[in-house]
């Protein structure tokens, strides 16, 4: 049996990573174990928002509801590249929620979470040039702040932060086995590619598999009874570009549910998201004729000119494992996360169920002090503070730094420049040099980032970059994806062999 860990955690999302980062920063030995890519699952699947979840108030949510907006600014701080303020736009409609709720929700959001940098909420005149979009109906409404963010790449950032403060990342890489021995886990890992197994021991097992939580439980450690966790499917569109202010939009519909409209890369609108139950492999999880319709319908009833199925340039539909509370409707079912800790033959396991991209840092620092309790404390907390890898700059250095991306790299245009510090802050300056970018794969992507992304980020595959590391897909051709692929698969082999 190779490598013993105090920790040892199942999966690579926000969760899994978030974790590892924590406690590889606190002093324990840490090993972490990713079926397929980092942020392949439900953490790339979201509606890429840092918020307090407004909606949330209606179902009483105050506990999930004030960690998340605590957390907005938190995360800000510690990455200032990848998650950035956003206003959004709430209309009043008649018929459905008076202004009266809107006014006293607004007021909640503002107030339980303890802004500070964000603006709060002010009334808007839908008549002048932010309503412009909007149907002539809509004349008044409210405007608040809650924050956008990089999902994928937040998930990413935190498993780098763990890489180098030692924890082992371990991607393409399946729990097989999960054995109790004498108070200790003997775990089976299983290559994804090759085949090939390997056993690690670990005082500590955590299971952030997702929407597999239960796979984990029922397959690796041998549990029938596991069924803890309700699969709830959430849908998006990409489509154009639909207005051409930077704020976003946060429309009512007759159901109850709120749809967003917010401005994406640049170029693009994205319009999300549903809920409805899913069974089945989460995995092959795709937005349904049904779904398509709903989201056009929903946006179409603001918009002055309805949105159809010829303005979709991409659609995206991910499974998120919420906690089974037993919620009548899959949108009414609780988005906070539950932490279930038990003993196997006196090796304590934990399990997480739900949770939200925003409170992934709560999350780690509750499942900290779970192993502390078993382990021993060995440090406190401190993620809060230590910004993420390419975070270490202030709140308003981007412009700046895109400055001197632009000095040190001249051949890079300023729209390739902007989505460098957005991806990679100060981390740009390390590989966008003048001279040094290579090989030119389009649309400002050039060898000197993919090789960043195979040497330090672990791509091992195109779509690894084109849809999670950035989402320069909703740009590249086929013909060009295929050219990618292909140096990606030869740096790929070289770096095998060299190992």
């Amino acid at each position: 049996m190779q490598g013993g860990y105090d920790v040892f955690i199942v999966g690579g999302g926000v969760n899994g990573c978030g974790v590892a980062r924590d406690a590889v920063g606190r002093g324990y030995s840490v090993g972490l174990a990713e079926m397929n890519d980092l942020a392949s699952g439900t953490s790339s699947w979201s509606t890429k928002l840092v918020h307090g979840g407004l909606r949330y108030l209606e179902h009483y949510e105050f506990r999930l509801v004030r960690h998340a907006l605590k957390e907005r600014e938190v995360l800000w701080r510690i990455a200032p590249h990848i998650v950035r303020p956003l206003r959004f736009i709430l209309p009043h409609h008649e018929g459905l929620r008076p202004a009266w709720m809107l006014r006293l929700g607004l007021f909640l959001y503002d107030h339980i979470g303890g802004r500070r940098n964000l603006p709060g909420t002010t009334s808007v005149d839908l008549t002048g040039p932010l309503g412009t979009p909007l149907k002539n109906t809509f004349s008044k409404g409210f405007e608040y702040s809650d924050a956008r963010v990089d999902d994928a790449r937040l998930v990413v950032l935190n498993a780098r932060d763990a890489a180098a403060r030692g924890a082992d990342i371990f991607v393409r890489t399946r729990l097989v086995g999960a054995r109790a021995e004498n108070g200790r886990w003997r775990l089976t890992l299983r290559d994804a590619d090759g085949g090939a197994e390997r056993e690690v021991g670990a005082r500590f097992l955590v299971n952030m598999g997702g929407p597999w939580v239960d796979e984990v439980i029922r397959g690796a450690m041998g549990r029938n009874e596991a069924r803890h966790v309700r699969l709830v499917q959430g849908s998006h569109l990409v489509t154009r570009r639909l207005f051409d202010h930077d704020r976003a939009y946060i429309f009512q519909n007759a159901d109850g549910r709120i749809i967003f409209a917010i401005p994406y890369e640049d170029d693009f609108t994205l319009v999300g998201t549903t809920d409805r139950d899913y069974e089945g492999d989460p995995g092959q999880a795709a937005i349904t004729p049904e779904e398509t319709d709903y989201l056009l319908a929903a946006v179409s009833e603001y918009l002055k000119v309805p949105v159809t199925k010829a303005d979709i340039v991409w659609t995206y539909s991910g499974v998120r494992p919420l906690f089974d509370d037993g919620a009548s409707k899959a949108q009414e079912a609780t988005r906070d996360y539950v932490l279930t800790l038990e003993d196997g033959a006196g090796a304590p396991v934990l399990h997480g169920f739900g949770g939200k991209i925003t409170t992934y840092r709560v999350l780690a620092e509750e499942v900290l002090e779970r192993i502390e309790s078993r382990l021993g404390r060995k440090g406190g907390s401190w993620t809060g503070e230590a910004p993420l890898p390419g975070g270490d700059f202030a709140l308003d250095g981007a412009d700046g730094l895109e400055a001197e991306l632009g000095r040190q790299a001249p051949e890079l245009d300023a729209v390739t420049r902007r989505r460098l510090v957005r991806a990679y802050g100060t981390d740009a300056r390390r590989f966008a040099r003048s001279g040094a970018l290579g090989r030119a794969f389009g649309h400002g992507l050039f060898a000197a980032e993919v090789d960043w992304l195979i040497d330090q980020e672990w791509a091992r595959s195109a779509d690894d970059i084109l849809w999670r590391r950035s989402k320069l897909g909703l740009r590249f051709s086929a013909e060009e994806a295929e050219a990618l692929e292909d140096y990606v698969a030869q740096r790929v082999r070289e770096r095998l062999m060299a190992a």
